[in-house]
């Protein structure tokens, strides 16, 4: 007797160490290599360039040097500017990849669509350099069809810099949003063509309201994307323009200052923070 309860007890204990013995690794990985450099970062930013004790100064920088200041400005106005755009050209590509396409084709079509992503971030980026260049395609053909007498300047400018990224975002914010019309059911557009709505008004109210998780959530992730990366702006827009990522890689690179490229990081993931807690209600899709 004793046996069989001992062995009943041991099931359900080995039921409930299964959940742990599998998120073990995810865990101890998220410890290694994120919350642990997170720390050591954090400390960073708290120390001296010239060594000494725990201080404010590499934060108080930020805050009294004005182009640090301006280089978080440029970061969240090009961010922006990339988010706004890849919504408003991923929206319609999406609802046509959804509605349009007929079902047996849709999987081509996305795979079409997706294939940016196969293609090297930075491959990406000298293409389009040689685009924009002042004797680049778009050049050629201004001058060549007599609309400009003289190259435009195109590359080394916030519009290289943006397309760039609009070029990257607007395919990642389609899946989204596919992902997310596909799961409407067409009850809705039904119901409310009984009620006696227009598509226009459908979309306005039931429609689009319904799809806004999916809008919000790569958004957010463009966002994120966007406002970290240092490839793209180090490429296409040069060094006319100072954002965030270069402002931390200047520090690291030029002055090997890491307590103040500490600070300038720490900073620039609590703006991240505080733009995941204006969308937080978006970004929890719930399903019945």
């Amino acid at each position: 007797m004793s046996s069989n309860g001992n062995s009943g007890n041991a099931l359900p204990r080995a039921g409930r160490a299964l959940p742990w013995a599998l998120v073990t690794p995810a865990l101890g990985w998220t410890l290694l290599f994120f919350v642990l450099p997170f720390i050591a970062m954090g400390f960073s930013s708290l120390t001296a360039h010239e060594g000494g004790g725990f201080t404010l100064s590499n934060y108080s920088q930020f805050f009294t040097n004005p182009s640090y200041w301006q280089a978080m400005v440029n970061s969240l106005q090009v961010t922006a500017i990339v988010t706004l755009l890849s919504v408003l050209l991923a929206y319609p590509f999406a609802w046509i990849l959804a509605e349009q396409v007929p079902e047996r084709w849709q999987r081509l079509a996305l795979m079409l669509a997706v294939l940016p992503f196969w293609t090297s971030y930075v491959v990406r980026s000298y293409s389009w350099l040689l685009v924009l260049a002042q004797n680049g395609v778009i050049n050629r053909a201004l001058t060549g069809s007599g609309l400009v007498a003289e190259p435009l300047q195109l590359a080394n400018t916030r519009l290289a810099t943006v397309t760039g990224f609009v070029h990257f975002f607007v395919m990642l914010l389609t899946l989204t949003i596919f992902a997310n019309l596909k799961q409407l059911s067409p009850s809705y557009r039904k119901a409310a063509a009984d009620l006696g709505a227009g598509p226009v008004r459908t979309f306005l109210h039931v429609i689009l309201p319904l799809t806004l998780p999916g809008i919000m959530v790569g958004a957010f992730l463009t966002f994120v994307l966007c406002i970290g990366d240092y490839i793209t702006p180090q490429i296409l827009g040069g060094n006319n323009e100072l954002l965030m990522p270069q402002l931390v890689m200047m520090q690291i690179g030029r002055r090997g200052d890491f307590p103040l490229a500490s600070a300038l990081s720490i900073i620039l993931m609590a703006v991240v923070t505080v733009a995941y807690l204006a969308c937080a209600r978006w970004l929890k899709i719930e399903r019945a």
